[in-house]
């Protein structure tokens, strides 16, 4: 193997490791650790194969916003910090199953479609030039479809959001606690100072 093939080959290995690591923590925040982790071996991957522009972007984009919006995120919602058993749905085992087929139908695939071609990488060959004339003419139509397919995901998560009511997320009401008495709490007497008349 030359060294180009054993830094990819490593790169590959430590994303593979993070990506478990992500799905199989109990703290949200190492998950999202684990995520930067991922996402910084990929964007070396890229810049082994020479794309350059691709591994910057993965760099700004995922690595640079989505996490640390993910990181805002439990900020904000004061997720648990600590170990937390809610992330934990008890379906290891078969997620794990979907997880070795899939893998199993892709390398599968590869082996099958590539066996023993190789690609010269050159330099230049991932440039922001190169990467938009290959989108937008070679590779235009799974663009397309990918892009509708996104916005579909989005539309279905506003609508899965929006289809839960105001009494199902569990929190308190904070207002009138009855009709005509105004700050008023269980146990307390709506009259001034207690006094009747």
């Amino acid at each position: 193997m030359t060294t180009p093939e054993i830094v990819f080959t490593a790169l590959g290995v430590v994303a593979v490791g993070s990506g478990v690591l992500v799905v199989t923590t109990k703290q949200l925040v190492h998950a999202a650790l684990w995520l930067v982790v991922s996402f910084g071996a990929l964007a070396g991957m890229y810049l082994v194969l020479t794309a350059e522009f691709v591994a910057w972007v993965q760099v700004l984009i995922y690595v640079g916003a989505i996490v640390v919006l993910l990181l805002f995120g439990i900020m904000l919602t004061r997720a648990p910090i600590g170990p937390s058993e809610g992330l934990d749905s008890g379906n290891r085992l078969p997620a794990l199953a979907v997880a070795l087929g899939t893998a199993a139908v892709l390398v599968t695939l590869l082996v099958r479609g590539f066996k023993d071609a190789r690609i010269d990488l050159k330099p230049g060959g991932g440039s922001a030039d190169a990467l938009g004339e290959a989108i937008f003419r070679e590779w235009v139509l799974p663009f397309e479809v990918l892009s509708v397919l996104l916005l579909a995901a989005l539309v279905g998560a506003i609508v899965l959001s929006k289809g839960r009511g105001p009494n199902d997320r569990g929190g308190a009401r904070i207002g009138r606690s009855g009709p005509g008495v105004r700050g008023s709490s269980p146990g307390s007497s709506s009259r001034p100072n207690g006094k009747g008349r």
